[in-house]
Formats: structure tokens, sequence, C-alpha cells
């Protein structure tokens, strides 16, 4: 019977939308995650008769015809790229982006990453880092006597060191944007990975036309909003268990059908 498989693409699709869901909820207080949302389509259908096709040799025209769906498909699993709201943290090496941009990383392996993290530190060299210890891009270092670190809205780093009353400015942070965000490649970490989904990445000064800004002492929330998941997580688990139910409904039909053959 074609119902058992048609509810049992319906079970799977709402089982991958159950698991979206859940990892976001598991990410709700991950700085700089970016919520995920599932989507699905139909599959192919079988014309047992085609829409628009004649019905009598006069030609006259089946107004709907009859055509069955065999189910339902996961399509994509799109990334929301809204932004977070900002929490101080007062951490001089914390840095949220406010507006669009990522952060640019050098991996282990000399490759880059992107990241909306700013949970930064430094190194034993003085070098800002991430949580991870990858270098931010461009690799500033901050000097091992300096009083007071200050980054501004543009990305420019300044130091105060003793015996000097103006600020030192050490380097220039950039942001990188992409054309199509929800291309990139989660790589875990909270880092992305360039991919030709996401086209290149274009770079430029925070506070550019096209560019966010950066918030010193702050780090970006994660967009989750607990309230919306759990809304569609109850709708998915209705979802399931409707479908669970065509396939008792299926299974008792055939039943029947099985003891009126014998």
């Amino acid at each position: 019977m074609r119902a058992l498989s048609i509810a049992a693409t319906g079970m799977q699709a709402q089982q991958t939308n159950v698991e979206v869901i859940a990892n976001n909820l598991a990410n709700m207080n991950t700085a700089g995650f970016k919520r995920q949302r599932a989507e699905f389509e139909d599959l192919l259908y079988q014309n047992v008769e085609a829409p628009g096709s004649q019905s009598s040799d006069t030609g006259t025209i089946v107004p709907a015809g009859i055509q069955l769906g065999a189910g339902v498909r996961t399509a994509a699993v799109y990334r929301v790229d809204s932004q977070g709201t900002l929490k101080q943290t007062s951490n001089p090496y914390d840095l949220a982006i406010n507006g669009s941009g990522y952060f640019r990383v050098q991996l282990p392996d000399g490759t880059d990453a992107y990241t909306r993290a700013g949970s930064f530190g430094l190194s034993p060299t003085g070098t800002i880092v991430t949580d991870k210890g990858y270098t931010v891009q461009p690799g500033i270092a901050v000097p091992s006597n300096a009083l007071t670190v200050t980054i501004n809205a543009q990305g420019q780093v300044s130091a105060t060191v003793p015996g000097s009353t103006a600020p030192t400015v050490l380097g220039q942070l950039e942001l990188d944007r992409f054309a199509n965000d929800a291309g990139l490649s989660a790589l875990g970490g909270s880092l992305y990975a360039e991919t030709p989904a996401s086209g290149s990445p274009l770079a430029g000064v925070p506070g550019a036309s096209g560019y966010g800004t950066i918030e010193q002492g702050y780090i970006e929330n994660s967009n989750v909003n607990p309230v919306e998941e759990m809304t569609a997580l109850i709708s998915a688990q209705r979802a399931y268990e409707m479908n669970s139910k065509v396939i008792s409904a299926a299974d008792t039909m055939m039943q029947t059908t099985a003891r009126l053959g014998g």
C-alpha cells in the first residue's frame, strides 16, 4: 500500500526537523551561533491521469486529472543569519560584530576559517587568538607591557604602554563578507569555511558600507529564540505522531483486505 511508504517519508522528514530544532536548542547559549531551519519538498508524482489530457474524442479536457504523490523529503537545512543580541562581558578581547561580516582566523593547517564568535584572548607571544588558540587575522600582537588595549568600532587596535601618553596603533582588524552566507560550510567550534556556494570572501574595514562595526567588551549571543523553537518542536512532534497513525491505519486496512481475501 502506497500510504505506508508515504507516511514513512513523513516520519523521516519530521525526525530531521526535530534533529535541527534540537541542535538549535542545544546551542542557544553558544556565542555567535546561527539557528538553522529545515525545508522540505514533495517527491515525484505518479500521473494516473494527467491534468489537461483529453477525456473524449470530442476534445473535452480533464480539469484536474489524477496525480498521486510519493511523500516528502528534506530539501535543505538553511542557516538563518539574523543578528544575535550583544552581551557585555567587559573583557577587552571579547569582540562582537554589530552587523554583517565574519572574523577571519587561521587554522593549524594554514587554511582560513570564519567566525562570529569573538571570545578572543592572547597567545603566549601576545597575538590575538580564538579560544582554541587560532590566530585572528591579520595576526596582531599586543606588547606584554601594555597597560590598556583599545579596539574601536572600525577595528583599529591600539595599546598604551608605560612611558607613552598617546596610544600606539598595533594593527587593523578586517571583516569578511560572502555573497551567500548560507553557503558556508559549518566546521564546528563556531567556525565556517568557504565553499563554491558561498562565493569568495570580500574583505573590508569594519564600519565601511556593507560591513558591521566592532564592539569591544561584548560577545554576540546566538539568535535562537527558545519559545519559537519549542513551538516548532511541538508541531514536529504532532506531525510525526499523525504520520505514525497513517501507518497504523494503512496496516489495519491491509489486514482487513487480507481477511476478505481469505
